[in-house]
């Protein structure tokens, strides 16, 4: 009896909270993780997710960089060529005899204009002084220099969305069948208006480099450093918002032509600078370390921000797999016969970027830096022509065979197949008309495609209550295909 007594007094205490007891179930207590195992499993592939990004990424920032490049070598290479090409037709016609509706198809008449913008914007070139820039630059104080900086940014992506609307009109307005020979006299205002866009787009960027230039030769590189933190503040503004798979499509895209001009604009700076140092090969390792903080720094911060939208979002890191075959897709179709627009022009419109500024731009530095004199100038001149068309067709070829293998793995091949009618109503969708069926299946055999032949008709009639607005919610945000997003939300992270 006295022994139970003393159990029953032992529990008694037990129950009554005490320090002791306290330290005691707190070094003691267990919990169970598998009790909330579907919790724990999505945290677990959200680390596994971040950690394939900058893998994912850059395969595709690495393809896109090379689609860039293979449209920018064309501006120098082919281009000039086929040029030659259309106006060897124009003098061999009255020989040959005219026989059809047409003195030059509809692609060597958008190349002859590409031509003669090129020549032009050139010839204005000459009357900027890239000197006088710099130092004008160069005078100014530092914070005045950062914000001009942020505006130039702010500048050129305004000036490549509108940009491509304006060749895209020259080129439609030259090539569209006329009725009348009068008609095309409406090309002269178009011709104008691009010419001028161009001068402007260059001059822009000449600002843009020359600042960066600027920032290169100060002394204690307070410039460079603030413009190095000017990326950082790009993820503040970014990961934070919703995004769609779609938005993050675009802001890639936005991504791989920021990174190639950048690289042009490093390019430019460093034939400025080693001009001003009589070609001194030791003055190029004093530009290596400010390059590498530029470039490692563009790298970090796509890596950062495009870690956490996926993170935030809970975008896979397949996703670039579906990009890049997006990209792929219009790198094949622009090689068919039935092509209904030029590579270059595709790449324009998916990424924003519009190489012919650019490549007025740096011819003009590479004629005021080297200087041509003498046979043998010319001959290493033409050497070097050769070496960039060498250049050209390898990229094309392997990124050609690179892309039909992205489109293939997608299982796109039979999209590549399709009749040509539904080719001219793929490329120019007008507002309030859906999208014709070859543009809207998506590049990846996640999407269920679509079997009938038509797209359903817009029902007029709102629903009531909720469902109306569910309905304009649904309408503000589509779903749109991949293969229908291009550079016209370039300047924007998301568009409702």
């Amino acid at each position: 009896a006295s022994m139970t007594q003393s159990l029953s007094g032992y529990r008694q205490n037990l129950s009554y909270p005490s320090l002791a007891r306290f330290i005691c179930t707190e070094l003691t207590r267990g919990y169970f993780l598998e009790h909330n195992e579907a919790k724990y499993t999505e945290r677990r592939e959200k680390v596994y997710t971040c950690m394939r990004i900058p893998k994912e990424l850059e395969k595709l920032m690495i393809f896109g960089f090379f689609l860039c490049v293979d449209a920018f070598l064309y501006v120098f290479t082919l281009l000039p060529l086929r040029v030659l090409l259309a106006l060897l037709r124009l003098l061999t016609l009255p020989c040959c005899g005219f026989s059809g509706s047409r003195l030059l198809q509809p692609a060597q008449v958008c190349d002859v204009l590409k031509g003669l913008i090129l020549v032009l914007c050139f010839s204005m070139m000459h009357y900027v002084d890239y000197s006088m820039m710099y130092h004008l630059i160069r005078g100014q104080s530092v914070i005045k220099l950062y914000i001009i900086y942020n505006m130039l940014e702010v500048a050129d992506r305004l000036f490549s969305s509108f940009g491509q609307d304006i060749l895209d009109a020259l080129y439609w307005t030259a090539t569209e069948p006329k009725e009348r020979k009068r008609d095309s006299i409406g090309v002269i205002p178009h011709f104008l208006m691009a010419v001028f866009y161009v001068f402007l787009h260059s001059i822009l960027i000449m600002v843009q480099a020359s600042t960066l230039n600027v920032a290169f030769n100060s002394h204690n590189k307070s410039l460079l450093t603030i413009m190095m933190s000017n990326n950082f503040v790009e993820i503040k503004g970014s990961v934070f918002k919703k995004f769609e798979k779609n938005n993050l499509f675009q802001m890639s895209n936005s991504d791989i032509k920021e990174r190639f001009t950048s690289y042009v604009l490093l390019l430019i700076v460093c034939l400025r600078n080693m001009e001003q140092f009589s070609w001194n090969p030791d003055h190029l390792w004093v530009l290596f370390p400010d390059v590498f903080m530029v470039v490692t720094s563009e790298i970090a911060v796509d890596i950062i921000k495009h870690a956490f939208i996926t993170k935030f979002n809970d975008i896979t890191a397949d996703v670039y797999s579906e990009y890049r075959a997006s990209l792929a897709f219009d790198l094949v179709s622009s090689r068919q016969k039935n092509a209904c627009t030029d590579y270059s022009d595709s790449v324009a419109r998916r990424m924003g970027f519009i190489p012919l500024p650019l490549a007025v731009l740096l011819i003009r530095v590479v004629m005021s830096s080297v200087k041509v004199q003498g046979a043998l100038s010319y001959t290493c001149v033409f050497l070097f022509y050769l070496g960039l068309v060498t250049l050209k067709v390898l990229n094309s070829i392997v990124l050609l065979g690179k892309s039909c293998v992205y489109v293939k793995r997608a299982n796109m091949e039979d999209k590549l197949f399709e009749p040509p009618s539904t080719i001219p109503s793929s490329t120019k969708i007008t507002p309030g008309s859906p999208p014709s069926s070859s543009c809207s299946s998506s590049v990846t055999t996640q999407p269920t495609p679509r079997t009938d032949p038509l797209p359903p008709p817009p029902t007029d009639a709102p629903p009531e209550g909720e469902a109306q607005a569910a309905s304009e919610l649904k309408h503000r945000t589509p779903k749109k295909d991949l293969l229908e997003i291009d550079r016209f939300t370039i300047c924007g992270n998301r568009i409702d």
